[in-house]
């Protein structure tokens, strides 16, 4: 005798372990993906908001230039009361004129000079206010090769390059 062994149909098994880690998975790959493309700010602070950064100011034509290849600027001036400002900070550098480090922060660093105080957003830029002696300059976009978001403060450091 031969016997028909019937096969119940039987709905698939879901595995609830499988779906949840599938589920996580799926979350964390959206949150890294987000925070990539500054989706997510503050979440996780970008590299460059804790960097120590150099450019190298120099007068061109009566005014503060600086070049920076990494970042596609070139003969990048400073305007609207910022070259006042490197103008106190360079005043005991010899020769300032043809050249100095002037180091920048989102953060205090060990020996700046100056802190800058965030104003307010204009034409692109934004406004910083320097308190001793009290000044105001605008810092135009090219700030933005530098930073996702205008910091509330930068700190600074001018200083001679050595060798010069």
């Amino acid at each position: 005798m031969v016997q028909e062994s019937v096969v119940a149909a039987r709905p698939p098994v879901v595995r609830v372990g499988r779906l949840s880690a599938i589920a996580v998975g799926l979350v964390l790959i959206a949150g890294a993906v987000a925070w990539y493309w500054g989706l997510l700010p503050g979440f996780v602070p970008n590299p460059r908001d804790n960097a120590i950064m150099m450019i190298v100011p120099y007068r061109d034509h009566g005014t503060w230039v600086f070049d920076d290849s990494a970042a596609g600027l070139v003969k990048e001036p400073f305007v609207a009361g910022v070259p006042e400002m490197i103008d106190v900070l360079v005043k005991e550098i010899p020769n300032a004129d043809q050249g100095f480090r002037l180091l920048f922060s989102a953060r205090p660093f060990p020996g700046y000079q100056k802190e800058l105080t965030w104003l307010r957003g204009d034409s692109g830029g934004n406004y910083y206010a320097l308190e001793d002696p009290p000044m105001e300059g605008w810092i135009c976009p090219a700030m933005f090769k530098y930073y996702s978001k205008a910091p509330k403060a930068l700190y600074v450091k001018a200083e001679p390059i050595r060798g010069r």
